[in-house]
């Protein structure tokens, strides 16, 4: 990783901002609209990628159409909050890809999954089988996404530029 006292221009955050409304867009549409030429932006793009301000891209699926019709949020709680049980826990859990995220908690709970599944019956033997079943596990409360409202990837940047 090079030098993290590099700091951001409004440029940059700019390209920041057109890269996560638009991880498709060319190089040649992202410096028309950031105002800089060609080379100069995609020198810039691809030093936010060394500098790891850009940790990859991908595509937003529908995941409904291709099968998977269930997502649960799952509320973990651990036996204790020692280091080595939460790393443990934490090496299981990255094991399954049905959970889509993992966040560590203070609180009354220690991790927030969420968990995707073709059906119930798919969820309820991921459930039983195997996030139950997790080393140093003391509980387990889900509950069934009925409808996403709102589910924007990213940071906000109106509050940045």
């Amino acid at each position: 990783m090079k030098n993290d006292k590099i700091k951001l221009d409004i440029i940059d955050l700019k390209i920041l901002n057109e890269l996560q409304d638009n991880g498709k867009i060319s190089n040649v549409d992202l410096a028309n609209i950031v105002d800089i030429s060609p080379p100069s932006c995609l020198r810039r793009v691809k030093s936010l990628e060394e500098r790891n301000y850009i940790r990859g891209y991908s595509a937003i699926l529908n995941s409904e159409l291709l099968g998977f019709k269930v997502t649960v949020f799952a509320y973990v709680g651990l036996e204790s909050q020692a280091e080595n049980d939460l790393q443990t826990f934490e090496n299981y859990i990255s094991l399954f890809p049905e959970v889509r995220e993992c966040h560590m908690l203070i609180g009354e709970v220690d991790f927030l999954l969420k968990i995707v599944a073709n059906d119930w019956d798919h969820f309820q033997k991921f459930l039983t089988q195997h996030l139950t079943q997790a080393p140093k596990v003391s509980n387990v409360k889900t509950s069934l996404n009925i409808r996403s409202i709102k589910s924007l990837p990213g940071i906000p940047f109106e509050n940045v530029i």
